[in-house]
């Protein structure tokens, strides 16, 4: 005893144990202290230790800056020296007790407050550097204190409880004391923990996101979110609500990781398809996407900077990594986008998958507690005190439950959200730089299918995916608790399950196939609809918008087959999953009963059964789903990763700033559009020196434009070499003018310089028509350039070109669509030696000979070969073909040919700009010029400038008043209006949703009668133990029947609303498709075709399969929860006290939810047309910004409308996380009152009663927040019925036929036009276009308008087809009003070449004849007479030659005589030319003047026309100015008269 006592230690634990059960067996349960010195204190510390040294690293890796010192940080500061102080001074006293010869004390005493003393050294230092680094808010700590002050309880009520009931002397004050001050200063630290400190930073944001300053609790809750709840629930919220993107989320933020990732996979593909020794050749084509990724030096070694993330240098250290890609180059790698996903993604992943994994683990405890619950109501021996326990480990594991899902649910959310971004942005860039043959197999429909479904359908499958392995690990999990339950008899259910595993796969393999097929038919049909949509002026000229509109609804019902082939089978699939938990449970409890007479189903058995079951549907019901959505998903991410390996444009092809004294050269190069296909360019030499005006003169098809293509780098090099020295400006053919106003479209990117601007503005001779613009050159320029005049596009375009003040022009016959003094004006104050362009390279492809005289070197092209090249006077003085041709159709010619003075210097053969020895007359010309342009220099003087910026000024309150052309879409405000779920029944049909809703009611009346059936059973008074045969085989055999009964009712159910839902989406499409083909062309001319393409794929998408999933979540959870708040009233009626709050905190919570989340979704459906609107513009144009090395300032306009997009998509996701996290903490109040009504009235309740009451209530919890979730998700995506339905009630014009006025099927006769005071103005509130017009054209004449741009003409021929509608006035057509039959009869009577050659992609012979009327000897005799015989007899595939997207592999000649074979075939009694022959040189204008003379001899013609030497030869000409006639007789007599027509003739040099 001697030796014992002088020992200062009393042992580890001291007078107790380490755990004493003892404690527990009593009313007033207790815990060892050793075990709360021990384990209950330690657990806090451990966490923080292993934590520490990661989060250390990662503010290492987070410097956001210092934070300054706040009053906040000063509290954390003392609270956490003192929480120094106090384990110190318990340390202190243990040694001082150690030291005292008389004390003795516990080992534990000493190391758990040093261990303590240790830790909170620790957590000061992390709090310190927290503030260094910037950290707000710390979810370490928080954790750690939130552990700290939870472990802290029990010793918190034990110290109580000892200090009272315990002998006095044993009393230990100290410890005592210390303890709760301790205790409160971990409480105020938790407290502290729980508020955000100052932001490290200051920012600019007007409206940031709350989410980057707000503290760990209120995002584990969601809680900084409410705010933006309340201001949707008080009023509808607008796009100015919205909180700005958070840093990592935004393009600019996402897009250089995966690009960075995915560009090292495509090396790798490269390298093995192209070894190491060829890859300088060959990396080209990956250049582009780097660029487009990085600016800067764009002629950096970019092998090694992909392939090793690193210098050269770096890479010798690395030995490892080549090998890897040498095994590459062996293996044959394929570069693979799903790890380029897994890479860039994939670590986030993970934490959610973790996250995930916890939440599985704990859905299986909360049946362990029912078990004990039901046997603590069994079993009246239990004291009370369990009861409650389980009643709030029930409670607690719930909350954590529904933490941790949102948590993983938000981590996934946001990777997808930040992985459509990722690959809408690559999709972007990758069709900036597609080759011509990579083009031809994507076109803008499909790309934008790419965008918004195959992204968006990648995006959802982030939510969903780790479905793949949760489902299977729940099933298993399960199997193992219910073998613990029923033992070996779960085997039977379990053995049924995997019989359906194969069939489910067979199942799954063909809706994979099919899916991949409906792909295919949903590409082909936004194909068609974006062509469609794109010549609808052309289809209603021609009246086919019927004919297409069944191409289109031939697609869509191949399409709509394949969707129901695909949802019966869906269908299938959710009935046997569905069914599987019952099925599972029926053969488990049928074995279990029969195998053995002593097994019986008690309560604990069922319901524990039953919880482990209910668990189950969760795996059962989304396995089938989500392996269908994975094969969605898989579909998708390899029509993606192809899209993403096409051909890129080898930016190498054409050398840049290289030594040279050209400033163009082109050394035997040979082109073609791709490779493999016929050469379109052969031995093309050329040598432009800088300062040299170049023209490029030949026949339509002989390779002018590919030209200056094979000069841009756009077409295949197949051999020689091409230099071009400077900075490239582009006037294409055809002009590209984006939806901006018209000084955006000018200036293209650069800044603002007035003067210069000015001078441009006048040089393109466009100051006219500003004057006529309602906000000048602030007006909003309409998409595609709608609300300008051929015209004014072409000098928009030219302008544009001009002002970015390039080093060489390119300029692609920018004067054809103007008329002749105009363009006069423009060659001599733009391109011509004494234009604003004189100093520079300009190359111009042309058709107008006048011109050619002042041009310092002409280019002759015949067949793709160069055959002369010289200048005018030396072609002349050749005396060859082209000699011969300029004196034919050049009245001028000899005249110039003439005034050549004998002694002029002809140019170099290297292309030197000529110097002719001036004669006195062009030494006058020159002054005058030049005196011209010094007067424009005064005369923008500093005045002007101010008065300009005055003007701007007004323009720009004009602009905001409402001269805005391109309307901003607007979204529906507030509830989702009946009306609308009203038509989407009414298109399923009534008694058909009728019956389904019965179905799912009696599915899931069945349901809950099945529990109730084996409550009853389980409740069965036993006879020795055993349930008698007979009642046990009538519990079993309605058992098994009500199962069979309610996988009828859901088989029945899905089909039958697969069936429905597929009706309602293909008659709410003939709708939209129908209204929307029959719209007035003004709705064309407001709406980007982004904007209607929107509603044929992204809301067709929802409508044919997100609505038909959310109706079906729908109904079942509505049924269900009702069934639920049914039994658990009827099981423990005290429980309705609760149930009334809870359902109103319910309804509240909805109301304030859906009222934000509906507006959300219809601000996020408006913001996602913009993207689609500027990548169609942006495809259209994207020669025009390659050429202006443009495509850096459009990728990050496509980032920002991706930005804008993901503003309103963000809080969606929040929203959902937000209302889930609350309705599952009302779900896990219910389960906890269930629980604790159970225990309280544990005396009156069977164990039966107890278990079916709790196990629904367990179910609460989930199906409440679907039902809610559900009914959001049921509105949010019948906003894309509301959308289509918006456009399916637009205005539409006037009826295709009218029954009772219908025409003679020989009208018109004679093709005589009556115009009497005809007024017309495009929209109603713009002003008239025509004024008061009235002609008499007799039949069989041919009439020829012409006018000043902007003078009304191709408006009148528009007035002629109706597709302007009269404001007064009338037009007859052999004594037949026009506006009195239907469009149909008119337009398919009459035919127009119009001014724009529309081609849609598909056959020559499609194009020619789309109605598919006449055979093909008629279609080679009209393409005889059009002179394009040789051309089409020239290809190998003749009729059935591909046009691509636009008829972009033909030229615009080319394109324009199509049409002229167009109208050849219908040949009726009126034809309208509108500038149909302004892209055709003027041999071939010529022929076809000729073959119009000879084919339409007997009708009546009626051209517009530039060229007035196409009209001469008319019977009258009508000259238009203002909208009004201002001249009108024979041209002989308009030429005498002296007037309007007199100065075109002359300016033209037809005088």
């Amino acid at each position: 005893m001697a030796s014992r006592s002088t020992s200062p230690w009393k042992g580890f634990c001291g007078d107790y144990g380490f755990w004493e059960p003892s404690l527990l067996n009593s009313t007033r349960p207790d815990i060892s202290p050793c075990f709360q010195e021990t384990v209950l204190s330690w657990i806090p510390l451990l966490f923080l230790w292993l934590v520490a040294p990661f989060y250390f690293r990662y503010m290492q890796k987070h410097d956001r800056g210092s934070i300054p010192i706040s009053h906040l940080h000063r509290a954390k500061t003392v609270f956490g020296g003192l929480l120094i102080i106090v384990p110190l001074g318990e340390v202190a006293y243990a040694i001082a007790e150690v030291i005292i010869p008389t004390h003795q004390i516990a080992g534990i005493y000493l190391l758990t407050p040093t261990l303590v003393t240790l830790t909170m050294i620790l957590a000061f230092i992390i709090m310190q550097v927290q503030r260094i680094k910037g950290v707000q808010t710390s979810w370490v700590l928080f954790i750690f204190w939130l552990l700290s002050a939870v472990c802290g309880i029990v010793e918190f009520i034990s110290r109580i409880y000892s200090a009272r009931h315990r002998d006095q002397m044993q009393f230990d004050l100290f410890h005592f004391a210390t303890f709760y001050f301790y205790y409160a200063l971990v409480l105020a630290k938790l407290v502290c923990s729980s508020i955000v400190d100052r932001r490290p930073y200051s920012t600019t944001d007007t409206n940031p996101c709350p989410e980057s300053s707000v503290s760990f609790l209120s995002r584990l809750t969601f809680w900084w979110f409410s705010s933006m709840v309340v201001k949707g629930y008080k009023r509808s919220l607008t796009s100015d609500d919205l909180w700005s993107l958070l840093d990592r989320d935004k393009a600019a933020a996402v897009m250089p990781r995966f690009l960075k990732t995915w560009k090292k996979e495509k090396l790798k593909s490269d390298l093995s398809v192209h070894p190491p020794a060829a890859k300088q050749k060959k990396m080209g084509s990956q250049i582009p996407m780097q660029k487009l990724e990085e600016s800067g030096d764009g002629h950096r070694n970019k092998v090694d900077e992909v392939a090793f993330s690193g210098t050269p240098s770096q890479n010798t250290k690395k030995p490892e990594k080549h090998t890897s890609d040498t095994d590459a180059i062996m293996r044959g790698y394929k570069a693979s986008l799903f790890k380029t996903i897994a890479r860039t993604f994939g670590r986030v992943f993970l934490i959610g998958c973790f996250l995930k994994l916890l939440h599985d683990i704990l859905l299986f405890v909360s049946p362990q507690i029912l078990r004990g619950l039901i046997r603590f109501t069994a079993d009246k021996g239990i004291y009370q005190w369990e009861g409650y326990m389980y009643a709030c480990l029930l409670f607690v594991c719930t909350m954590i439950q529904s933490s941790l899902l949102h948590q993983y649910f938000h981590i996934c959310m946001l990777t997808g959200m930040q992985l459509r971004t990722a690959l809408i942005g690559a999709v972007y860039r990758k069709a900036l730089i597609l080759t011509n043959s990579a083009r031809k197999d994507a076109t803008t429909g499909e790309i934008v299918n790419l965008m918004s479904v195959d992204a968006q359908r990648l995006m959802e499958l982030c939510t969903f995916v780790n479905t793949l392995w949760s489902s299977p690990f729940q099933i298993l999990v399960a199997l193992f608790f219910l073998w613990r339950t029923l033992g070996p008899s779960v085997l039977a259910g379990y053995g049924a399950m995997a019989l359906m595993i194969p069939l489910n796969a067979y199942i799954a393999i063909k809706i994979r196939g099919i899916q991949a097929r409906q792909m295919k038919e949903k590409d082909a049909r936004l194909k068609l609809m974006n062509e469609v949509l794109s010549g609808i002026k052309v289809l209603k000229l021609y009246a086919w918008e019927t004919a297409f509109r069944d191409k289109v609804m031939e697609i869509r019902n191949r399409e709509v087959r394949l969707l129901r082939m695909s949802s019966y089978l869906q269908a299938t699939m959710t009935f046997m999953w569905t069914s599987a938990p019952f099925i599972v449970a029926l053969l488990s409890f049928t074995v279990y009963v029969f195998v053995d007479e002593e097994n019986v189903l008690d309560a604990e058995k069922v319901f524990v059964s039953i919880s482990l079951f209910n668990i189950l549907k969760f795996p059962f019901s989304m396995l089938p789903s989500m392996i269908s959505r994975t094969m969605m998903g898989h579909v998708s991410l390899k029509r993606l990763e192809t899209f993403l390996m096409k051909d890129e444009l080898d930016t190498k092809s054409v050398e840049r700033f290289v030594e040279g004294d050209h400033a163009l050269h082109i050394n035997d190069g040979s082109f073609a559009w791709s490779r493999g296909d016929n050469l379109i360019l052969k031995n093309i030499n050329v040598k432009i020196q800088p300062g040299s005006l170049v023209a490029v003169v030949g026949q339509v098809g002989c390779g002018k434009s590919s030209l200056l293509s094979a000069l841009l780098g756009e077409m295949e090099k197949i051999s020689g070499t091409v230099n071009v020295n400077g900075s490239v400006a582009y006037v294409p053919q055809q002009a590209w003018i984006q939806n901006a106003t018209l000084r955006s479209n000018v200036m293209f990117g650069a800044p603002m310089h007035e003067t210069e601007y000015q001078r441009v503005i006048e040089g393109c001779a466009l100051a006219p028509d500003l004057e006529i613009l309602p906000a000048g050159d602030l007006t909003e320029i309409g998409e595609k350039g709608i609300n300008l005049s051929g015209g004014q596009k072409q000098r928009v375009s030219l302008a544009r070109a001009v002002y970015n003040d390039a080093d060489v022009y390119l300029l692609d016959d920018p004067l054809s669509a103007v008329d002749s003094h105009v363009g006069k004006h423009i060659f001599d104050k733009v391109i011509g030696p004494q234009g604003l362009l004189k100093n520079k390279t300009r190359v111009l492809v042309t058709h107008g000979i006048s011109f050619l005289p002042q041009v310092d070197h002409i280019i002759v092209l015949v067949d793709g070969e160069i055959t002369e090249v010289g200048s005018y006077a030396e072609l002349l003085s050749h005396n060859q073909a082209f000699a011969e041709f300029l004196r034919n159709y050049s009245n001028e010619a000899e005249d110039a040919e003439e005034n050549l003075p004998g002694d002029v210097e002809t140019k170099a053969a290297d292309g030197s700009p000529s110097h002719r020895e001036a004669s006195p007359t062009k030494i006058s010309t020159a002054l005058k010029s030049h005196q011209e342009e010094e007067a424009l220099k005064k005369k923008i003087s500093e005045d002007q400038l101010k008065k300009q910026r005055e003007q701007d000024a007004t323009k720009a309150a004009l602009a905001k008043e409402g001269d805005t052309l391109i309307k901003k879409e607007t979204s529906e405000t507030g509830m989702t209006r009946m009306r609308i779920f009203i038509l989407y029944i009414r298109s399923l049909g009534n008694f058909l949703f009728l019956l389904i809703f019965l179905l799912y009611a009696l599915f899931n009346a069945d349901a809950v009668f099945i529990n109730v059936w084996l409550s009853r059973w389980s409740s069965e008074e036993l006879v020795n133990g055993t349930t008698p045969e007979e009642i046990r085989d009538k519990y079993l055999g309605v058992y098994g029947f009500l199962v069979f009964l309610q996988g009828v009712l859901l088989l029945l159910a899905a089909m039958l609303l697969a069936m429905g839902v597929l009706k309602a989406s293909r008659s709410l499409y003939l709708r939209l498709l129908t209204n929307v083909l029959r719209s007035p062309m003004s709705f064309f001319d407001t709406t980007p075709t982004g904007r209607i393409l929107n509603r044929f794929s992204k809301d067709t998408y929802t409508i044919d399969e997100s609505i038909p999933f959310a109706v079906a979540s729908f109904l079942r959870m509505f049924m269900l929860v009702v069934a639920t708040f049914i039994v658990i009233t009827w099981s423990t009626p005290i429980f309705a006290v609760v149930i009334v709050p809870v359902i109103i905190c319910f309804a509240l919570l909805q109301r304030f939810y859906v009222a934000t989340s509906r507006q959300l979704n219809r601000i996020e459906s408006v913001a996602r047309s913009p993207i689609y609107a500027h990548f169609s513009e942006s495809i259209a144009g994207a020669t025009s910004i390659r050429a202006y090395d443009s495509s850096e300032r459009f990728i990050n306009q496509n980032q920002n409308l991706v930005d804008v997009d993901q503003i309103a998509y963000y809080p969606t996701i929040i929203s959902n996380r937000w209302l889930g996290i609350r309705l599952e903490f009302l779900g896990s109040v219910l389960v906890f009152f269930a629980s604790m009504f159970a225990v309280i009235g544990r005396d009156s309740l069977s164990s039966g009663i107890v278990g079916l009451s709790i196990s629904y209530a367990l179910e609460v919890t989930s199906i409440m927040t679907m039902l809610v979730r559900g009914t959001c998700n049921l509105e949010n995506h019948i906003v894309a019925v509301e959308r289509v339905e918006e456009y399916c009630n637009i205005p539409t014009e006037a009826p295709e036929v009218v029954e009772s006025n219908r025409p003679a099927s020989s009208w018109p006769d004679t093709g005589k036009v009556e115009v009497n005071r005809y007024s017309v103005r495009y929209r109603d509130d713009l002003d008239l276009v025509l004024r008061e017009i009235s002609c008499h054209i007799e039949p069989g004449e041919k009439l020829g308008i012409v006018g000043r741009t902007g003078a009304g003409k191709s408006s009148l021929s528009m007035a002629l087809f109706r597709i302007l509608e009269a404001a007064a006035g009338s037009i007859k057509i052999d004594d037949v009003d026009v506006s009195t039959i239907g469009l149909h009869d008119l337009r398919s009577r009459i035919t127009i070449i119009p001014q724009d050659p529309v081609l849609f992609a598909g056959t020559l012979r499609m194009n020619l004849d789309p109605l598919d009327q006449y055979p093909d000897d008629l279609l080679w005799d009209v393409l005889k007479h059009s002179h394009l015989q040789s051309f089409v007899s020239e290809l190998p595939e003749k009729l059935q030659f591909n046009c691509t997207e636009g008829g972009k592999n033909l030229s615009l000649g080319q394109r324009q005589l199509i049409c002229l074979a167009r109208a050849l075939l219908r040949k009726t009694k009126i034809l309208v030319l509108d500038e149909a022959t302004a892209a055709v040189d003027l041999e071939t204008d010529d022929l076809i003047q000729a073959t119009i003379r000879t084919e339409f001899a007997e009708c009546t013609v009626i051209t517009i026309a530039h060229r007035l030497n196409t009209i001469m030869d008319s019977t009258r000409i009508l000259v238009l100015d203002a909208g009004e006639i201002a001249e009108f007789d024979t041209p002989n007599e308009l030429l005498k008269r002296g007037g309007i027509f007199h100065c075109m003739a002359r300016d033209a040099g037809l005088i």
